[in-house]
This record gives C-alpha cells, structure tokens and sequence, in this order.
C-alpha cells in the first residue's frame, strides 16, 4: 500500500497524510463508479451507523407523523397518502424496477410476493414508490407500468419524480421498508437480513413487525439499516 513505500515513509508526517488523502480520494472515485447500481447496498447509504443494526437518516424516524403525499400511478390515477391510509396500516416500498436488489426480491426469490401475501392476509395496504428523476435508472412511467404487468403486482407503483415523498421520508434505497399504521411510521429500513442481490434473507423484519402489529403488540425490531441501490434522486 502507498504508505508502505519507502517514499511515503520517508516524507514526514504532513506528506503522508497528504499521501494517504490522495489515496483515499482514488479509491473513493474508483467507488462511485463501481457503485452506480449498488451503491447504496449492506450499508443503508452509508449512513455512519456503527452498529450494524441502526439505521441514521434525514426523513422520518419510528413515533414521528408519516408523511403525507398526493402523487400519480402507473395508471395515471391520484393516490393522495392521508386519505389512502386513514385508520389503516399501510407498507410503503421504495422501488426501481432495474435494481438488482429489487429484482431480487421480486423475480429472484419470493421474499416480495411472501411478504406481500402477509399484508393481504392481514388487512394492510401496500404502496410502492418510485422517486427515480427522469432519465436515471428505472425512472419513468412505461419502464415501471412493465415491471407492475411482468411481476403481476397488484399494488399501485406511484411516481415521485421530484423525490418530495422520498425526501420526506428519507428513503435511501431500492427496496427501504416503511409501516405506517394510523397516521405513525412504526417500522423504517429492510426488508430482510440478507443484504446480497441473490440470496433470501433468514429474517424478514417486515412480515415480522406485521405479526406484532397484527397482536397488538410494539414493533421489537422497528429500526432496520436499508440495502439496496441508492435512490436516484435529481
């Protein structure tokens, strides 16, 4: 490594840092490139969080009012958030069609369709939200309305283009979970334990805090770090 060498070492302590800074700023550009898809995956857009579990963002935190929306589907009609989710519980999946995490969940494995199918059975609503600005990965409405009729997804795909609803939110990544019941986000961050782009998780935080939900019970893991591909805000 660069302060290894015997020129690095021999330059004093300002031109090491000096050194190592430049080096950092080559592996930091080498990441960027490398995580246009990914970015974002295992560490919840590398939000500084240092245990591995707690999730630090600018939206929304567990206990706060969820934020309110109006916002168009795939279809072209109006979903506006606080009627849809008046006295309800209700899932709300940040979503790219094209990400490889959100493939995953959907066509990869059955983690989705497993998850979705508690919701149902359960009463819940779900909503997906797509806050892609124009022209980047999955954005738009014909490449969203195509993933909605190939995975035959019941649930409305609503368009944010303008990310307001994701900013509100904080949402990070492609998939990041929120549960919001009567009016109160009680669960923000994964949906399983399993931060690859292949493989189920052994855990899913979301089919889990819809049981406690279900029994009355707190959200025991109510604050998850999200992985996935970061959101492609403007």
């Amino acid at each position: 490594m660069c302060l290894l060498s015997k020129a690095c070492v021999g330059s004093g302590v300002v031109k090491i840092v000096t050194v190592a800074a430049l080096c950092a700023a080559v592996v930091g550009g080498a990441a960027a490139f490398l995580g246009t898809t990914t970015a974002a995956y295992a560490d919840g857009a590398k939000d500084g969080s240092k245990d591995g579990k707690t999730q630090k963002s600018q939206g929304v935190k567990v206990g706060d009012d969820a934020p309110t929306f109006v916002l168009n589907d795939t279809d072209g009609k109006e979903l506006n958030f606080a009627d849809f989710s008046k006295g309800k519980t209700v899932v709300i999946e940040w979503f790219n069609p094209e990400c490889p995490f959100v493939v995953k969940q959907y066509a990869g494995t059955t983690v989705m369709a497993d998850t979705k199918a508690v919701a149902k059975a359960n009463g819940v609503l779900w909503i997906a939200v797509n806050s892609g600005a124009p022209g980047k990965q999955g954005a738009g409405k014909e490449v969203n309305a195509k993933a909605k009729t190939d995975w035959k997804i019941e649930n409305p795909i609503l368009l944010d283009e303008a990310g307001t609803a994701g900013k509100a939110y904080g949402a990070r990544t492609t998939p990041h979970m929120f549960i919001v019941k009567d009016g109160k986000v009680v669960y923000a961050g994964a949906i399983d334990n399993n931060s690859s782009s292949k493989t189920k998780g052994e855990k899913n935080y979301v089919i889990q805090a819809l049981g406690e939900i279900k029994e009355g019970k707190a959200v025991s893991e109510a604050d998850t770090r999200p992985y996935g591909c970061s959101v492609k805000y403007k």
